[in-house]
């Protein structure tokens, strides 16, 4: 099986949006959440949102409530990631991640990809 496969990444100005996307088609292995996490240079490995694969409940960081949208699309198997309102902080290597739980607490570590590089500068 694959693991996940993370798009959409790139160079946007403070205050823009992105949106990413991820592909969990290739992996096969039953799941209950998807987690999207980041990481920046430097800085631990941060979980930025969750949602649960049967009802589409979701959950997120501080750092982004009410910037970032997560949804789901069970029919296309992707999940996408909606970023509004940019800031330099939000700068790392975003990665989606299939979880054993619906709050995205416990990782399959061979869903991790390549992750998709979000840069945000003036």
């Amino acid at each position: 099986q694959l693991p996940f496969v993370e798009s959409g990444g790139g160079l946007v100005q403070p205050g823009g949006s992105l949106t990413l996307s991820c592909e969990t088609s290739g992996f096969t292995t039953k799941y209950y959440g998807v987690g999207w996490f980041r990481q920046a240079p430097g800085k631990e490995r941060e979980r930025v949102s969750c949602i649960a694969w049967d009802d589409g409940g979701t959950e997120y960081a501080d750092s982004v409530m009410g910037r970032f949208t997560v949804s789901r699309d069970n029919a296309k198997n992707t999940v996408d990631l909606q970023m509004n309102s940019l800031k330099p902080e939000d700068t790392a290597v975003y990665y989606c991640v299939a979880s054993l739980d619906r709050r995205c607490i416990t990782q399959y570590g061979h869903s991790w990809g390549q992750g998709t590089q979000v840069s945000v500068s003036s």
